[in-house]
Order: C-alpha cells, then structure tokens, then sequence
C-alpha cells in the first residue's frame, strides 16, 4: 500500500478510476500506431477522444497543485495512474533498485527497438529513486549513458540502480538495463550526478507548490515520495 505526499492514503475509488483511464489510454496509444484500419475509421476515432477530453476539461487542478492521488500517481515512468508510463515498478533489492517493463511499439526508434531517449528517461528515474530508496536523494545534474546494444520492443526489461558514492549533498549513482531472460548483460549502463539543493534553491523551485486541498505546502524534496514499492 502506497501513501500520497501528505501521508494519507488515497481514496481507491478515484485511484482506480485514474488507473483504468491510463490503461485504456495506453492500450489507444499503442493502437494509434500500429492500426492500418482506413482513415475514414481514424477519424472517427479522433473524434470519440475529443468528446472525452471535453468530459475531463470541466474540472483541473493547477499544476503548482499536488494531485490527490498522490505525487507519483501520474509520474511518467511508474506512474499507474498515467498513460505515458509504461509503468517501471520499482522495489527494493540488497544494494539498490530493481523493476521490470516492457515497452511496446509507441516507444520505438529504430524499428523494432527502443528508442534511446526513452532509456535516458527510464534510467533518469530509477537513479532517482535508488537514490531516494538510500535516503541520499537529490535532483539530476549529470546524466551519461553508454548503449551497448538496442533495446527490443515487446521484450520483458530489467532495470536496476544504486548508490555507487554518496557525501555531503552530492550523490553519484549507476545502474543498469538488460533483458530480464538475461540480467546480467547490460544493453544500457548508466551513471549520474544527483545533487540535493541547498534550502534557498528548494525554495525557489518548490516554494510556491501547494498540496491537493490547495494550502501552501513547501516541498522538502522534489517529490517528497520515492516510487519504489514496499512490501
């Protein structure tokens, strides 16, 4: 069981509403890309989604307002409550991170493959949260990847991350993706730089943020939440 960033749980209902929504949004998205159906039907369809967005525009949270279902609900990589997730579920393992994904043909580059940007953003995200997980937290101020192999769509994915230093407000973190029949030959090596703002930064950038009632809540930490799962 998860809790948001005032540290109650959210309402399962609204939760699992947002949940099914981003599933349908993704099975869509993966769909808009593959379907060959003629364009007389891709229309239709285009219009069906406009008449669904004009059902959720009548009511919108600001974005400097947390969401109800908490801060990761809708994070772009383990988010279950948004559509542009795959989700990477993150949990922890003995020295790091550790999650599973697989990436269907809305994520492609190269034909059949993952497209690179996407490992930076996945891998981005769990050296945050190896990061977090540690207690050592801190925003990315250097992020370098070494491809050694394409990744391929459809195939189950490993991903891992942990702390290889830490000290004073500085962190620098590693980690790894590999298919998960074969987890130890990393396709993608990652390292980067996390560093924890000093109180005046974290003021300016957080400083005006408010949680999901709409009061004024000072964010300690970018997401005050880490996305990796507990037991």
């Amino acid at each position: 069981m998860t809790t948001n960033d005032s540290g109650t749980i959210p309402d399962a209902e609204p939760l699992g509403a947002a949940t099914d929504l981003a599933t349908a949004l993704r099975e869509l998205i993966e769909l808009s890309v593959v379907t060959t159906v003629g364009a007389g039907e891709v229309r239709a369809a285009a219009d069906l989604v406009r008449a669904a967005s004009e059902r959720l525009a009548v009511a919108r949270r600001p974005i400097e307002q947390l969401p109800a279902l908490g801060g990761r609900a809708f994070d772009p990589v383990g988010g279950q409550a948004s559509a542009l997730a795959p989700p990477l579920v993150l949990r922890r393992e003995e020295g790091g991170v550790v999650g599973e994904a697989t990436l269907g043909v809305a994520y492609e580059g190269p034909p059949t493959y993952v497209h690179g940007g996407m490992s930076a953003l996945l891998m981005d995200s769990v050296l945050a949260n190896a990061a977090a997980a540690a207690g050592v937290w801190g925003m990315t101020a250097h992020l370098e990847l070494d491809y050694r192999g394409p990744l391929p769509i459809g195939r189950p994915l490993v991903f891992r991350g942990r702390v290889a230093e830490s000290g004073g407000r500085k962190s620098r973190m590693v980690g790894t993706i590999a298919l998960a029949s074969a987890p130890d030959e990393a396709l993608v090596e990652a390292s980067g730089l996390f560093i924890m703002p000093r109180q005046e930064k974290a003021d300016v950038y957080f400083g005006g943020i408010a949680d999901a009632s709409g009061e004024h809540q000072p964010q300690s930490r970018a997401g005050d939440a880490t996305a990796v799962a507990e037991d």
